[in-house]
């Protein structure tokens, strides 16, 4: 009976030292953490970087930002305005459920919805059609020549699922609504979440079940993460050194060199496609936050020209960014299609200019205004602010900075609750249309046009040139449409351009995973070793 037990226990021993051994967690933080969980409500970059290992898009990124299949195996453009998509078979969501073509048809519909962020990826879609259960057609309102590089942004969700918890519309952020995605998520992905505690931590364990373990390269032996969101830099930084996490997504400039030079840890570093810049409110007949009374000084171009003259972009990049920050005069980055560098040219940092041009516009005294500024979204973001604020104030614009947590930020700007904020763009499609529609066209309601438009700026000739993007089939004439868009943003000043952001990326020395250009970390191609 003895020999039994000890053979026993020495069994158990042995099966747990096997579990452990093939158990591998990977503790990963950031400065913020996401403000929903639902996969059409907020389209940031702090959301898309969990829900990316939880849902999937009909077409997934490849590890160069190219287009591959995901749950649809395949896709061809029938007509000029329909597009056909062959779906993926024995594919389930988390719960079990079936993944099908009313799936699909009920996700591209839920992003078309009001409440929906993710209106730009659909907003030429007039309907999805199922043909039959593993096919789905996508008809447009015009003819759609990136329409598989806006899809591979949309999450599909199950029907059943979102209706049994009343959640067919996504959550709306504005009227700080509270429902069932804010803290549940049922996607089809490779990682499954089982504890969500907001500012807190966010669990997510391997879904075993994952359609995708057998495509080579998806290599992943992860069977946890865990996220957990570390506002300090002092503190994110230390337990990154100590061995309490695994990779940090974010680490702050000033710890590079340190961080490159500590054993066990390496560093990733390469530009990002995101651009950082002001926007200021163009519309309002009086600002919201600002000495002005009866007046708008932004919607004079004198002004918003004096402020970029202004900024010392060079300072900004070799002090506060430490040289890591491409320096630009446009909207995106050269990664992007459609980017001329004949556009890529900014206003000179000039302060005698400056103080003439707000002479000129009737503030030769200057005047007070309000910049919001998150201070946990972008790298240095509330240092940017900072020396930009003390760049205005010099030439007469006295700026008074209020910075705030990405959870209080964006929802602010979204309510325009605002008269001069900092905002930095990604483009998920690697085209220019997506920051052309988003930032410059008019919030007109249609699904697309001006979403993240805050100052509400708005020109009738920019609204036509997004049109003929949005509809053009020849690359040529398309691309001299953007040019012609770009030429107009640089003379009408609706933002004042900083810089394209270089990411750095650390993590222990065990872990690998490819540094992507999005700032997404895929846990699909991230080991433990």
């Amino acid at each position: 009976m003895r020999t039994t037990l000890l053979a026993a226990a020495a069994a158990l021993a042995l099966a747990a030292t096997f579990a452990s051994a093939e158990a591998r967690t990977i503790r990963w933080s950031a400065a913020g953490d996401p403000n929903t969980m639902d996969p059409h409500s907020q389209n940031l970059g702090t959301v898309t970087k969990i829900l990316n290992q939880i849902y999937e898009p009909l077409i997934l990124r490849t590890r160069d930002l190219g287009l591959e299949p995901g749950l649809a195996t395949a896709w061809r453009q029938l007509e000029p305005t329909r597009w056909r998509f062959e779906l993926r078979r024995g594919v389930k969501f988390h719960n079990g459920n079936d993944f099908n073509a009313d799936d699909v048809v009920f996700s591209i519909e839920r992003a078309l919805a009001p409440t929906s962020n993710y209106g730009i990826f659909v907003d030429t879609v007039q309907s999805a059609v199922k043909v039959d259960d593993f096919t789905v057609d996508v008809v447009t309102k015009i003819p759609d020549p990136i329409l598989p590089n806006k899809l591979a942004s949309v999450y599909i969700m199950d029907r059943e699922w979102s209706e049994a918890n009343n959640v067919r519309q996504p959550q709306n952020t504005r009227a700080r609504e509270e429902t069932h995605t804010v803290r549940n998520t049922n996607g089809t992905g490779p990682f499954r979440l089982t504890i969500r505690e907001p500012d807190v931590r966010t669990v997510m364990v391997r879904n075993d079940q994952w359609w995708g373990w057998n495509v080579p390269g998806n290599d992943s032996n992860i069977t946890e993460i865990v996220y957990r969101p570390i506002a300090s830099d002092a503190t994110r930084i230390a337990a990154l050194l100590s061995g309490e996490v695994d990779f940090v997504m974010d680490p702050p400039l000033q710890d590079l060199e340190r961080l490159k030079r500590a054993p066990n840890i390496t560093v990733l570093e390469g530009p990002e496609v995101r651009t950082l810049f002001f926007a200021m409110d163009v519309k309002r007949d009086e600002l919201l936050y600002s000495s002005v009374k009866g007046k708008n000084p932004f919607k004079d171009l004198r002004v918003r020209q004096a402020l970029y003259h202004a900024i010392d972009i060079e300072a900004i990049r070799t002090r506060v960014m430490r040289g890591q920050a491409i320096v630009t005069g446009t909207l995106f980055p050269p990664q992007v299609n459609g980017y001329a560098k004949e556009w890529d040219k900014r206003l000179p940092f000039d302060p005698a200019r400056a103080r003439a041009l707000l002479a000129e516009a009737g503030y030769p005294q200057g005047f007070e205004v309000t910049l919001d500024c998150p201070n946990n979204r972008y790298i240095n973001d509330e240092q940017i602010c900072q020396a930009v604020a003390a760049m205005w104030t010099r030439v007469g614009v006295n700026t008074r900075l209020n910075a705030m947590p990405l959870a209080q930020f964006f929802p602010k700007i979204q309510r325009e609750d605002t008269s001069i904020y900092l905002l930095g763009w990604g483009v998920p499609t690697l085209d220019a249309l997506y920051s052309i529609q988003s930032l410059l066209a008019t919030r007109d309601g249609r699904p697309g046009n001006g979403i993240w438009n805050y100052g509400n700026y708005s020109n009738p000739r920019m609204d036509a040139l997004v049109e003929t993007i949005k509809n053009e089939s020849d690359p040529e004439k398309r691309n001299a449409a953007i040019a012609e868009a770009m030429r107009i943003y640089h003379e009408d000043v609706p933002h004042i351009p900083l810089h394209h952001q270089m990411i750095p990326w650390a993590m222990r020395a065990n872990i690998t995973m490819p540094h992507m250009a999005n700032n997404q970390p895929y846990m699909r191609w991230a080991r433990v070793n």
